[in-house]
């Protein structure tokens, strides 16, 4: 072999420019002895905790659509009457996501259609103060439980309990303001009242149903 220095049509330059690359490879050489493990032990890291990220999200979805298909089943064999809806629903609410939340407004429903009313209104109240249930779903609970508590509940404590959900951006907005002004009806708040439903009888936005109740209420209101 003939060494580079005398190989011919070679300049200095390209000496130089070849032991550098010599000099290169050896450092990768080295480096690579002394980190090479390391690094591939982190790209095993990387790639185990790409997959398992990718595995646990199929996992959710799967879970999900798992539950999703549970819930609707109970919904079935509640509209059926069946026996088994008790522990499906039982089942369901046994977790912290929405379709627990779901399937405890259900067995209150059900509480209060066997005439349970007092157990009704103590799941509608357990599920309002869990954190842990998707907000618009506690808010609901609260809605339901001046719906069923509106004869014989504190009218002022039913009445600062919805008040947060009779805000602009609240989605339980017209059913909170229609429940205070029941409530304000049965408190003998007769202005306040009529204020209410005033403003829902003209409100486009408010559900046609009950803007024709507000009308009529605020008619039975003037005429009393």
């Amino acid at each position: 072999m003939v060494p580079p220095a005398e190989r011919p049509g070679r300049t200095v330059a390209d000496i130089f420019r070849e032991i550098d690359e010599d000099l290169r490879r050896d450092n990768l050489t080295r480096l690579w002895q002394r980190y090479g493990t390391t690094v591939v032990a982190a790209a095993v890291v990387v790639v185990l905790a790409t997959a398992a990220t990718v595995g646990w999200q199929r996992y959710e979805r799967s879970q999900r659509l798992q539950r999703s298909q549970d819930y609707a089943a109970a919904v079935e064999s509640i509209a059926r009457s069946d026996a088994a809806a008790a522990a499906a629903l039982a089942r369901l609410a046994d977790g912290d996501d929405g379709y627990a939340a779901l399937a405890r407004l259900q067995q209150a429903r059900l509480r209060a259609a066997a005439g349970d009313a007092e157990g009704a209104l103590a799941q509608y109240e357990a599920l309002a103060k869990d954190d842990d249930a998707p907000r618009p779903l506690r808010d609901l609970a609260v809605i339901l439980l001046a719906q069923h508590s509106l004869d014989t509940a504190d009218p002022a404590v039913l009445m600062a309990r919805l008040a947060p959900l009779a805000a602009a951006d609240s989605p339980w907005r017209h059913a909170a303001l229609e429940l205070t002004g029941l409530l304000a009806w049965r408190a003998g708040d007769a202005g306040r009242a009529r204020g209410v439903f005033a403003a829902l009888a003209d409100d486009l936005e408010a559900p046609p149903s009950l803007r024709a109740r507000a009308a009529e209420i605020l008619a039975a209101l003037a005429g009393s």
